[in-house]
């Protein structure tokens, strides 16, 4: 058969291991990760693939072996700079352990069983929910698939789901202390407590750590933890005497930031000390020099997937949560 009629038809396996010379099984070998294989067999059948033209069909496989190589990623809140940077890090962990990054954006008024639908009939391998996003209608239902889900910054607690959780804790420890160390004597932690997991956990962690160091606190509410809102509700930091506020994460205190600036640009207003969380690209740049608590996503990421792997290989065996630790990031903010 001329190379141009081979072009004009579908390549098939069948093709690739007459061309390499090899059994159509060790073609198979060669296109999957961690197979048994000789690195001469499977440079012959790369190289044979490549002349022809060859692409593995992945769902088509899926559909033989009842499980793909495409992992769901379900996310919300894009326009929180931190969300962007957690995706693309679990991404790109995913594709270097050789699975398929399929990204589901929700939102929490949105119904979430059609696109659960369509993961399902692609055979997932596994589902990473991560914050902000409504896990327990999809836990439910991926796991009636017995499909491996693994939650990242969610309290919930659900029997064989798995979750990364960040050292919220630690990190509302180490704001107060750090802002006590540094002079500040009133003070405060913004968050919106009724909306986010990690964020209740970071106030109650703050505020516990300033009573123990001899210092009244309280929780500025917000209804979402955003820009908006931290520009917003900053107007009433300076009307409470407060000199030092944590935010729970750098989106908020970047609207804090800017809200203070432009009050004080028109009055003479007291210093207000500001510590966020996450360590978002935007913390370092000049306007804000965001002293922060960082979250790493590459560790997170690595977390998460180490726990969906092992899932797959052993469904039955106990649920496992995984820190993330944290550490202070101090810059000219605070």
């Amino acid at each position: 058969m001329s190379d141009v009629e081979t072009r004009r038809r579908k390549v098939t396996s069948f093709d690739v291991a007459t061309q390499a010379g090899v059994s159509r099984a060790a073609v198979s070998r060669a296109f999957t990760p961690e197979a048994s294989i000789s690195p001469e067999t499977r440079a012959k059948v790369y190289s044979a693939a490549k002349q022809l033209g060859y692409r593995v069909n992945y769902l088509a496989r899926s559909l033989i072996n009842q499980r793909s190589d495409l992992v769901g990623v379900v996310a919300a809140s894009f326009d929180n700079p931190y969300r962007i940077i957690q995706v693309e890090q679990i991404a790109r962990a995913l594709l270097a352990r050789n699975y398929r990054p399929v990204l589901l954006p929700v939102s929490k008024s949105e119904d979430t069983s059609e696109l659960v639908g369509q993961l399902l009939q692609y055979a997932v391998s596994g589902v990473i929910i991560t914050s902000d996003a409504p896990p327990s209608s999809l836990c439910e239902e991926c796991a009636d698939h017995g499909v491996p889900i693994v939650l990242i910054n969610k309290g919930d607690d659900i029997p064989l789901v798995d979750r990364v959780v960040s050292d919220d804790k630690a990190a509302g420890q180490i704001a107060a202390a750090h802002l006590v160390a540094a002079g500040v004597r009133r003070p405060l932690v913004m968050g919106g407590t009724e909306v986010s997991y990690t964020a209740r956990r970071r106030v109650e962690a703050f505020l516990a750590r300033c009573r123990a160091l001899g210092f009244a606190s309280e929780l500025i509410p917000v209804a979402a933890n955003d820009y908006a809102n931290g520009f917003e509700q900053a107007g009433r930091l300076v009307e409470v005497g407060c000199d030092g506020v944590f935010c729970v994460n750098d989106y908020l205190a970047c609207g804090v930031i800017d809200r203070l600036n432009r009050d004080r640009a028109l009055r003479r207003l007291p210093r207000v000390l500001v510590v966020g969380h996450d360590d978002i690209p935007q913390a370092a740049w000049d306007a804000y020099q965001l002293t922060t608590i960082r979250q790493p996503c590459d560790i997170q990421a690595a977390q998460a997937i180490e726990l969906l792997t092992s899932r797959m290989d052993n469904p039955r065996r106990a649920t496992q949560v995984e820190f993330t630790p944290v550490n202070l990031v101090r810059r000219r903010s605070a």
